[in-house]
C-alpha cells in the first residue's frame, strides 16, 4: 500500500527541482561588499565588510550604511565620519585613512559616480528617468508604486527629491543588484545639467511630465526649457522610449529633439493624436477621478479604466504619463491602476491633512515644497474643486522667474478669482505684485472678490491665518517655493494640540 503523504512529498520535491532558474538568484543579497566597492572605485578596503545602504549625510545614516565622505565647496564629509558611525554606519568611503572600516580612494565624489555606474551595470533592472517642469516627483512615485506592486517589491527609486548631480548617482548606488526596475528623477536649474544625469542613469524609458516656466530666470525662454528637458533622451539606451506630453505648445519641439536621436516616441495627453489618450474622466467619490484611456490606435490599442486618488485635472494628465511609462517599461497596467487608486499626497507635494478648527476640523493641503506658475494654477483649480465651507489660499513667492517674476505673480489673480477663493494670504517680496493686482480689482465684477493680506515671513502668515480663524469644513492650500519656508506654517497647524 503506497503512502499518500510520501507521494505528496515526492511531488513537492519534483516541483522544487523544476522551479525555473532566475539569473538574479546568483546576484548578491547584500547591497555592497568591500571587495565590490574596491572593484567599482579602484580603492583599497581596510577591512572585509558588507553594507545594506549608502548615505552622504551623517545625520541620515542608519545601521548598516556605507557613508560616503563627500567634499563640497563649504563642507567636508570627512569631519562627520565619526558621527555617521555613531548612527550605525559600518563603513565609509574616504580620501585618507580613518579609524573605522573604510575604502580609501583618491576622490570620494568620483568614487560615488563609479559606484553608481557599477550599480547600473551589474543587474538587469529596467530604468525609467523622469523630468519635467511640474509633477516629476509625484509621477516618479506613482511609476515606482506601480512597478513595485507588479514586481512584488523588486523596484527601486530615488527618494525625496534626489535629482541633481549628487542625488542621482547616490540613488543609483543604492539600487540593489536584484532590482527589476529603477525609477530616477532628474532636475535642473541651468542649461547642461540634464544630459550628465541621463548619462548616469542610461534609462530604457525617459518621460517628460510637462514644460512650464520653472527656472526661466536661468534658461531665458520656454523653448530653452523644452530643449534642456529633452536632453534626458540623450541618455536612452539603444531601443529606448521617449515619452512626451502631447498637449504642450512645445510638443513638436520635444518630438523633433527625440527624433534626432532615433528613439521610439510615445505621446500622452488629451490630444486626439496622443498614443496614450484620455477618453473620459469623471469625479470619483474620494475626490479623485475615474479615468478611461486609450493605449495605442483606437483600432488596435487597449482601453483601460482606473481611479486616480489624487485630486485635480493635472493628476489626470499625470496618470496618462504613468501608464505610458509603465507600459514602455514592461510593467503591469492593472498594478498601475491599483497604485494610482491608492496614491496619497507626499509631504510638501499635495499631502491632505486634517487640522483643528472651530467646531471641528479643516483640511490643509500641503504644497509647500515647490511652486511655479503652472503648478500654482493647477493646485488652485484643485482647491476650487475641493468641497469646503470656505477656501483659503496661503501662497508664497515663486522663485527663479527672473525678469518674468512680477508678471507671473500678478497673473495668479485670474485663477484666484476663478477658484472662488474666500481669502488669500500672500507671503514674500515677489507676491507684492499679486497683492497690488488684487488691490486694483476690489469689485466682484472685476475679478477676485475675497479678502487678502500680504506679509513678509511665514511667522506673519501664521498670525494672519490664526487671525482669520479657521472653521469646521474649511480648506486651506499652502503653496510656495521651498525657500520661502511655508513648511513651518504647515508644521505649526498640523502639530497644534
Amino acid at each position: 500500500m503506497r503512502c499518500r503523504g510520501g507521494d505528496h512529498v515526492s511531488a513537492s520535491h519534483a516541483l522544487l527541482r523544476a522551479w525555473p532558474a532566475d539569473p538574479r538568484d546568483e546576484l548578491p543579497l547584500a547591497l555592497w561588499s568591500a571587495a565590490e566597492i574596491e572593484a567599482a572605485t579602484g580603492g583599497t578596503a581596510s577591512h572585509a565588510f558588507q553594507v545594506s545602504g549608502v548615505e552622504m549625510d551623517s545625520r541620515d545614516a542608519r545601521p548598516g550604511d556605507l557613508f560616503v565622505a563627500l567634499k563640497g565647496e563649504a563642507m567636508d564629509g570627512h569631519k562627520f565620519v565619526a558621527s555617521a558611525f555613531e548612527k550605525g554606519a559600518v563603513a565609509a568611503v574616504t580620501d585618507h585613512p580613518v579609524d573605522f572600516p573604510h575604502v580609501l580612494v583618491e576622490d570620494t565624489t568620483q568614487a560615488l559616480h563609479s559606484l553608481a555606474r557599477a550599480a547600473r551595470d551589474r543587474g538587469t533592472a529596467r530604468r525609467i528617468g523622469v523630468t519635467g517642469s511640474v509633477g516629476k516627483t509625484g509621477v516618479k512615485e506613482a511609476i515606482f508604486a506601480s512597478l513595485d506592486r507588479a514586481s512584488r517589491g523588486a523596484a527601486h527609486r530615488s527618494v525625496r527629491s534626489y535629482n541633481n548631480h549628487v542625488g542621482v548617482p547616490l540613488s543609483l548606488a543604492r539600487m540593489p543588484a536584484r532590482a527589476r526596475f529603477g525609477v530616477f528623477e532628474m532636475g535642473m536649474n541651468h542649461a547642461g545639467e540634464i544630459a550628465p544625469l541621463a548619462e548616469h542613469v542610461r534609462p530604457h524609458v525617459a518621460l517628460i511630465t510637462t514644460i512650464a516656466p520653472a527656472h526661466i530666470e536661468n534658461l531665458g525662454s520656454m523653448e530653452a526649457i523644452a530643449d534642456e528637458k529633452s536632453q534626458i533622451f540623450t541618455g536612452l539606451v539603444e531601443g529606448g522610449t521617449a515619452i512626451i506630453p502631447a498637449d504642450s505648445e512645445y510638443t513638436p519641439r520635444m518630438i523633433a529633439n527625440a527624433k534626432a536621436l532615433g528613439v521610439t516616441i510615445v505621446t500622452f495627453g488629451r490630444n486626439a493624436d496622443a498614443d496614450v489618450r484620455l477618453l473620459d474622466a469623471i469625479p470619483s467619490a474620494n475626490g479623485g477621478s475615474l479615468v478611461t484611456a486609450q493605449l495605442g490606435p483606437s483600432a488596435g490599442g487597449a482601453r483601460v479604466c482606473y481611479t486616480v486618488a489624487e485630486p485635480g485635472e493635472h493628476w489626470i494628465d499625470n496618470s496618462l504619463g504613468v501608464m505610458a511609462a509603465v507600459r514602455a517599461a514592461g510593467g503591469d497596467l492593472a498594478s498601475a491602476g491599483l497604485a494610482l487608486a491608492e496614491m496619497g499626497g507626499l509631504k510638501g507635494r499635495g499631502a491632505r491633512l486634517r487640522i483643528e478648527a472651530a467646531g471641528g476640523s479643516a483640511l490643509l493641503i500641503d504644497e509647500s515644497y515647490n511652486a511655479n506658475p503652472a503648478s500654482m494654477r493647477a493646485t488652485l483649480r484643485a482647491l476650487a474643486e475641493t468641497p469646503a465651507h470656505r477656501r483659503v489660499a496661503v501662497l508664497g513667492s515663486m522663485k527663479e522667474l527672473g525678469d518674468f517674476a512680477a508678471r507671473f505673480h500678478a497673473q495668479l489673480a485670474e485663477p484666484l478669482a476663478e477658484g472662488h477663493i474666500d481669502h488669500a494670504i500672500l507671503v514674500g517680496e515677489e507676491m507684492r505684485a499679486l497683492a497690488d493686482e488684487l488691490g486694483r480689482k476690489t469689485r466682484p465684477s472685476l475679478g477676485f472678490s475675497g479678502g487678502f493680506a500680504h506679509c513678509d515671513t511665514p511667522a506673519e502668515a501664521i498670525a494672519q491665518l490664526e487671525q482669520f480663524g479657521l472653521a469646521h469644513g474649511d480648506a486651506v492650500l499652502v503653496k510656495a517655493s521651498n525657500s520661502i519656508g511655508l513648511g513651518a506654517l504647515v508644521s505649526h497647524f498640523t502639530q497644534a494640540p
